[in-house]
């Protein structure tokens, strides 16, 4: 007969060894990814979100957001509720360094009146609880990193080797972040302002009459600076740009 506890016995197994991560071999984008999926299927969630923390902006949440497999239908809300930065999660993270965990109202506004609207529990968020810790780069900039399921809340040598987990894989991002410095150097002015005005959702044509060249040109603007920030679209190319702070 199987043992009911088994996968349950395996995960707190699992919770007592090191993940194993070593930040100077993690290159790209795309190997932390691989590393955020390996930790939340390791230790039982389902999603994670690493964003900027808000501070006095009012960048929309959808632009705070740097590493995600949240659902976009969650991200639009939270766009269009405005709660992050009122939210219960932002607000206990700005005053401990130790990790947070809750359920879903963590990710509602926190005290009567704050944000716009509350938002609606979606599934696969209705229900889930959330781990999360504030984290900082070398510069100082605040950031929240979250880990959300249904799984019990992490505790004891669990909850240490999490936390370590996730700064560790920051740090692998801060990486990134660096390697935007050369890509500064490289993009033109002109090609940092066609991303910009891009970002800010103006189209080719509008962009040329702005900058007073031809359409033609803000295309070949585009292109350079996709091909710079070694992005595959002109989309992926003002995500990185505004990921690396160039915009």
């Amino acid at each position: 007969m199987t043992d009911s506890n088994e996968p349950a016995s395996r995960r707190e197994a699992e919770a007592n060894m090191p993940f194993e991560i070593d930040p100077a071999s993690v290159r790209t984008e795309y190997e932390l990814l691989h590393l955020m999926r390996r930790l939340i299927s390791r230790y039982g969630f389902a999603h994670f979100m690493i964003a900027r923390l808000p501070l006095a902006d009012e960048q929309r949440f959808s632009e705070r957001l740097v590493l995600s497999n949240w659902p976009a239908e969650l991200v639009q809300q939270y766009d269009a509720g405005e709660t992050f930065q009122t939210s219960e999660l932002v607000e206990r993270l700005r005053q401990t360094k130790l990790p947070v965990t809750g359920g879903p109202e963590l990710m509602e506004p926190a005290g009567k009146g704050a944000g716009k609207a509350a938002v609606i529990r979606l599934p696969p968020h209705a229900g889930m609880g959330h781990f999360a810790v504030l984290l900082h780069t070398t510069y100082g900039e605040p950031f929240v990193a979250v880990l959300s399921g249904t799984r019990d809340e992490p505790a004891g040598a669990e909850r240490a080797t999490l936390y370590l987990a996730l700064l560790q894989l920051f740090e692998c991002l801060e990486r990134t972040f660096d390697a935007g410095s050369g890509a500064r150097e490289k993009l033109s002015s002109r090609e940092v302002k066609c991303l910009r005005w891009a970002a800010a959702g103006k189209s080719s044509d509008e962009i040329a009459i702005i900058l007073g060249i031809s359409a033609y040109t803000v295309s070949s603007y585009f292109k350079s600076a996709t091909r710079k920030l070694d992005a595959v679209n002109r989309m992926q190319a003002i995500a990185r740009a505004m990921r690396m702070k160039l915009i």
